[in-house]
């Protein structure tokens, strides 16, 4: 009786040594999985799934990947498999996301994948600055200096405050793009403004975000380019008058100039024209601040006022923060930029170099003619320079085209022809990645439209003012600061919340304003008949 009882207990101890062996040994090779590394053994991995502790740390954020091949792997022991592949067939990887092989091993997947990625390069910092230059250096820029005369200088401080304003705008655009992992580190999760207006309406209306700022979008970007092709026949018309050649005809000559814009692939092609862009502009700065240095002597100080002009200021806000406006292009420069950590770096750079520059443009200019300071400084210029200065915006308004084009080439493609079974007509780009023939032919028609509505539409600049006022507002400072209220809030700290809600009003301000002077210009204009 005693042998049988203690043949008991030892069988139980046995069992429970056992037990805590293969629960210890699971444990281990759970530790070399969190590392990265492979189970050693077929066994310990099944052991490690079963451990109710290592499952545990596996709902927290461990992945287990089964990765097959194409080659036969060998049997027994462990991740030494045989076949060239160096993983055999039924292994089992345990790895956090985004550390292990891509999940398409296939050889076709592969060359797919290498041209994807040289027609579609990273850029990058320097090249995603130039293109933010472009967008916050624009035409505006040439109205900087009638906002000085009815600011004074107010509006001096509206240029830097604007700038700020921007800066942090598109900062929180880019934060909304990214949540933390288990690990604490910041993982894109989205990828366009689009995803973050989705992820802000779910879950009772998912997709209604996406579609409202997929049409602000493409109404602001559209809209852009066509006022650089009225830009651009308006200024060679005026450069040229004695020539017997209409508006019409020049936007019609700048249009055929445009058209190679409809095989741009990719952003660093449209970098190359951004930095010429912003070369353009700053041949523009030097002949104007030099004109401006040579009359020196009568500049008008005395005439800097500390008092603003109630019914014209807002349209000098308008003028001044408008001129900064870059969000709606900034989720797609920073993910295709080389490396993203550098994309506030990027964007503090760019938005001093502007705010220095703009400022330093509108004081000279401003104190140079004072008041008689027009709308378009250019037009206070002698013929001969202006001329010159001219030939050089109509230059820089056509290289300012491509980013805005592309930016909504990007958006319609997305949106009608690249949501797999969602999209509403069929993809538009071939199975090694190359834009289709009727694609092209697409891109071709939205420049001929942007020709037609230059054209066309009767006061278009009033039209462009009315919409821009709510489209350009809204994604520019209104919808930035509400989303990252509503996908942050509780990692916001007071000030960070203060800035969001100071910003969201002071957008809604300039919203209402704007929109209301630019009814009125365009009741007045079609009440009294006014040619543009």
């Amino acid at each position: 009786m005693a042998t049988l009882i203690r043949g008991k207990i030892s069988n139980k101890l046995s069992n429970a040594a056992t037990s805590v062996s293969n629960k210890s040994q699971a444990k281990v090779s759970g530790m070399f999985a969190k590392l990265g590394f492979q189970a050693a053994t077929d066994e310990e991995g099944l052991g490690f799934v079963a451990c109710d502790d290592l499952d545990y740390e596996y709902r927290q954020g461990m992945q287990m990947d089964i990765l097959s091949t194409d080659g036969a792997g060998g049997e027994g022991a462990g991740g030494a498999a045989g076949g060239e592949s160096g993983v055999a067939e039924g292994d089992s990887h345990y790895q956090r996301e985004g550390t292990g092989p891509p999940p398409s091993t296939s050889k076709d997947g592969g060359v797919c994948e290498e041209l994807a990625a040289k027609d579609n390069p990273k850029i990058t910092a320097w090249e995603a600055g130039w293109n933010v230059t472009n967008a916050i250096q624009g035409m505006f820029v040439l109205g900087l200096p009638y906002a000085i005369l009815h600011g004074g200088y107010l509006g001096l401080f509206l240029i830097i405050f604007a700038a700020v304003v921007c800066c942090y705008t598109g900062k929180i655009l880019i934060a909304c793009l990214y949540e933390e992992n288990e690990d604490g580190e910041l993982v894109r999760v989205r990828d366009s403004y689009v995803d973050i207006a989705n992820a802000c309406c779910a879950p009772r209306f998912p997709a209604l975000g996406g579609h409202v700022v997929n049409v602000a979008q493409i109404i602001e970007l559209v809209m852009t380019c066509i006022l650089y092709v009225v830009v651009s026949g308006n200024l060679m018309y005026n450069s040229f008058p004695s020539l017997p050649v209409s508006q019409k005809s020049w936007s019609i000559i700048a249009t055929a100039a445009l058209l190679p814009c409809a095989f741009l692939k990719n952003l660093k092609a449209v970098s190359k024209f951004s930095l010429l862009c912003t070369l353009a502009h700053f041949v523009i700065n030097v002949l104007v601040i030099a004109y401006c240095l040579s009359r020196a002597r009568d500049w008008a100080w005395d005439k800097v006022k500390f008092y603003i002009d109630v019914k014209k200021f807002p349209i000098s806000i308008g003028i001044i923060v408008f001129s900064y406006t870059s969000q709606i292009f900034l989720p797609s420069l920073e993910g295709n930029m080389q490396k993203p950590n550098e994309f506030h770096c990027m964007m503090n750079w760019t938005h001093i170099a502007a705010c220095i520059l703009k400022g330093l443009f509108a004081l000279v200019a401003y104190l140079t003619w004072a008041d008689a300071t027009k709308e378009v400084i250019t037009d206070n210029l002698p013929s001969t320079i202006r001329a010159v200065v001219n030939l050089f915006l109509v230059a820089k308004a056509l290289l300012s085209y491509p980013l805005p084009f592309f930016a909504a080439v990007e958006v319609l493609e997305k949106s009608f022809f690249q949501e797999g079974g969602r999209a509403v007509f069929p993809d538009c780009y071939g199975g090694d990645g190359r834009l289709k023939s009727w694609g092209l032919s697409l891109r071709c028609a939205l420049v001929v439209f942007t020709l037609l509505m230059a054209i066309y539409v009767p006061h278009f600049a009033l039209l462009m003012g009315l919409t821009g006022s709510l489209t350009g507002a809204g994604l520019c400072f209104l919808l930035p600061s509400l989303f990252h209220l509503k996908l942050l809030w509780r990692k916001l700290l007071w000030h960070h919340v203060f800035f969001d809600v100071a910003i969201f009003v002071i957008g809604g301000i300039c919203s209402i304003s704007g929109f209301i002077h630019s009814m009125e210009g365009l009741i007045e204009a079609y009440k009294y008949n006014i040619e543009d």
